[in-house]
């Protein structure tokens, strides 16, 4: 009994030792297993990583697909992007320069060529032949798509009647780029305009225009064509449309009104105008075309008007020194209180320094008068720096303050100040200096205010 006893515990303690071993060797054997499957796993996950993702790192060391990284252009200050100064204090232009290059290098302009002719430099040779194939491209699609109407829309491709040149098609593009055409030698272009000015251009029409607009776009334009071409239609035609601007300066003053009908004579100011008073720029902006107009004639009454304009500024009285802008065309005074450099002023000021030049410098009365009014300017605070960087700007002068926005009409005054410093001297052509050195220099990039930002 003993015996079979202790068989059955010996067979027991074998079983427990024989599981045990099965089971550590199971153990063993899973553990393997599961080790082998992650291993395959990583290893499918690296094989993956290695075709899946795509980065744009073209100096990394991993060892990944590389995508061929973006090209970015290189960042180009404001400067580079318009055309240098002349002349540009660099090595020669070869003779077969990239089209890029061609605008930024160059060797000085010489005397001659300032002064028309072949230029021998060829950077100045490249610039004009841009420049004229511009004019052509421009001049083509109003031919094309706007021809004889006042303006091209160049999207819809169709004529374009500005309200202040009237309801009438009158070929305004047309005779405003008469003399661009003639200095740029596009003959065939120049005579097709001339030809539809002798047979269809028609001043007689019932149409509301600007006298203003008509006076610079339509007199200036016949006029300077005529001194460069001399063919007498434009002479005429200049004529026959001053003769139907006349009746806008029918006032108790003699300062003109905005608006005039070209068939009836009927006149008025806009509506928008304050107190719907005449605009100083409009009315001192008619002098050059006037005065020349009768020099060319022989007949006195267009300079008449326009003497008759000056003499009224000269004797105002001007508050601070200051041309208001507004006129009042029935009794001389002025209308608001409001004056600057921008939009309702501007021009009239561009025309005193242009007078002056057009006559070889011997209206003096002209230069006295924009030498005034820019120290007036001066004195009332409408030269201002910029609080953040520092920048001149000019503002407006309303109601005895100036404001802090710049328009983009005054930008004149840097152009014009070059122009006269050297009639300046002291203290006044030192500061025209600087402030001609701080306007230039202004960056989009860098405001001066917020209001100037949205502007330029």
């Amino acid at each position: 009994m003993k015996v079979r006893i202790r068989g059955f515990r010996c067979r027991r303690v074998l079983l427990l030792i024989s599981t045990i071993l099965i089971v550590l060797l199971l153990t063993s054997f899973l553990a393997s297993l599961f080790d082998e499957t992650d291993n395959k796993s990583s290893a499918s996950s690296s094989i993956s990583s290695k075709v899946a993702p795509v980065v744009n790192h073209p100096e990394s060391e991993q060892d990944h697909q590389i995508q061929a990284p973006v090209q970015v252009p290189p960042v180009i200050s404001s400067d580079e992007n318009v055309l240098p100064k002349i002349p540009v204090k660099q090595s020669p232009v070869s003779e077969s320069p990239s089209s890029l290059n061609v605008f930024k290098l160059g060797t000085p302009v010489t005397q001659d060529e300032t002064q028309g002719g072949n230029p021998s430099n060829i950077t100045v040779s490249k610039m004009r032949d841009k420049v004229r194939e511009m004019m052509k491209f421009a001049w083509d699609g109003y031919a094309a798509y706007a021809w004889g109407s006042n303006e091209l829309k160049p999207i819809s491709k169709s004529g374009h009647l500005p309200s202040v040149l009237g309801n009438i098609p009158l070929g305004a593009s047309l005779i405003d780029g008469l003399d661009t055409l003639y200095m740029m030698n596009l003959n065939k272009e120049f005579n097709a305009a001339v030809e539809w000015i002798e047979n269809s251009l028609d001043f007689s029409q019932p149409s509301v225009v600007s006298v203003f607009e008509f006076n610079i776009r339509y007199l200036g334009g016949l006029l300077s064509a005529y001194t460069f071409a001399r063919k007498p239609i434009l002479l005429n035609k200049a004529v026959e449309l001053a003769q139907r601007l006349l009746p806008a300066f029918e006032t108790p003053s003699g300062i003109p009104m905005s608006l005039v009908n070209l068939k009836t004579g009927d006149k008025r100011n806009f509506i928008w105008a304050s107190s719907r008073c005449s605009i100083l720029s409009e009315f001192g902006t008619l002098h050059m075309e006037f005065k020349y107009l009768s020099e060319l004639t022989g007949n006195p009454v267009y300079a008449e008007k326009v003497d008759n304009i000056r003499k009224i500024l000269q004797e105002v009285d001007r508050p601070n020194g200051l041309f208001l802008n507004y006129m009042d065309p029935h009794t001389k005074s002025w209308c608001g209180n409001e004056a600057g450099l921008s939009a309702l002023g501007d021009s009239f000021y561009e025309y005193l320094l242009k007078e002056w030049i057009r006559t070889g410098y011997r209206d003096k009365k002209a230069l006295e008068l924009y030498n005034s009014s820019l120290e007036a300017f001066q004195r009332v605070g409408l030269f201002r720096r910029s609080s953040r960087d520092n920048l001149l700007y000019v503002g407006n002068y309303k109601i005895g303050s100036v404001t802090n926005s710049m328009d983009h009409l005054a930008c004149f005054v840097e152009p014009s100040n070059k122009i006269l410093v050297d009639s300046r001297s002291g203290d006044t052509m030192l500061f025209y200096l600087n402030a001609n050195q701080s306007i230039s220099s202004w960056s989009p990039s860098r405001n001066v205010q917020h209001l100037v930002d949205s502007h330029l």
